[in-house]
């Protein structure tokens, strides 16, 4: 019996020390995986900064839609774009607009303007202007007309080319006398012809001495031909047959008084 006894008791020793030993064998395997770092077992960080491709269709050639109501921000009128309502549409300047008003008045198609003798028909400012610019011719000395021919821009035009420096003195050279004198005599002689009333109611309106100006040259009558050789010579009139228009000396004013040309010439 006492030696079962021992038996049992080394058996039940036995199967207690293998329960232990299972006991910790089981808890030194969770110690172990307790023990396992993260970056172990995850799968490593990516360091590199390039960007992922972005896999987005590629919509870049398509053209995007205009808003009707709303015009690109970059976009300019074209030089051929109609202007916008209430503007005045830009056009080149007609042949009649640019025309000097000093050069002659003659369309051979044309009625023949009205020659004018009746001074009364004249504005009060230019018939003054008249009165004073012969006042000066007949008193002899040139220098009566300086206050008259104006300065700068205003100034009275003497040649088509211009003049630089003094207007009397350049009088005086155009004069044969070389002191005016013969001009003086042109200038009267021109201003007490008939005259004409050019451009009415336009900013170029004008009365301009002699008539002449606007009539074409061989439409002349042999009364007119008469009042012609007053101012011209025989050779003058051969010249202007040959042109087609007056173009001896002629004077314009306009219907405030201002004195605009004295010129001869085409």
């Amino acid at each position: 019996m006492a030696h079962a006894s021992r038996t049992v008791r080394a058996t039940t020793i036995a199967l207690r020390a293998a329960l232990v030993a299972s006991t910790l064998l089981c808890a030194g395997q969770a110690f172990a995986l307790s023990e396992i770092k993260p970056d172990e077992t995850a799968p490593p960080e990516v360091t590199d900064p390039t960007p992922l491709p972005d896999l987005t269709p590629d919509r870049s050639g398509e053209a995007p839609t205009p808003n009707p109501a709303t015009p690109p921000q970059d976009a300019t009128p074209s030089e051929s774009a109609p202007p916008a309502d209430g503007e005045p549409a830009e056009t080149e300047p007609s042949e009649e607009e640019t025309a000097d008003p000093a050069r002659p008045h003659v369309d051979p198609d044309a009625v023949v303007p009205e020659i004018i003798y009746d001074l009364s028909r004249l504005p009060g400012p230019t018939r003054r202007m008249r009165e004073l610019i012969l006042e000066a011719t007949k008193s002899g000395d040139i220098e009566k007309l300086r206050p008259l021919l104006g300065m700068g821009d205003g100034a009275t035009t003497l040649s088509f080319g211009g003049v630089e420096g003094d207007l009397i003195e350049f009088l005086k050279q155009q004069s044969g006398d070389g002191e005016g004198h013969e001009i003086l005599a042109i200038l009267e002689e021109v201003l007490e012809a008939g005259f004409v009333h050019i451009d009415a109611g336009k900013p170029e309106e004008l009365y301009v001495w002699p008539y002449f100006f606007a009539v074409p040259i061989e439409k002349l009558t042999p009364p007119q031909r008469v009042e012609l050789f007053r101012i011209v010579t025989a050779g003058d009139y051969e010249d202007m047959k040959n042109y087609g228009a007056y173009i001896f000396y002629r004077v314009g004013i306009t219907p405030e008084g201002r004195w605009m040309f004295f010129v001869a010439g085409d």
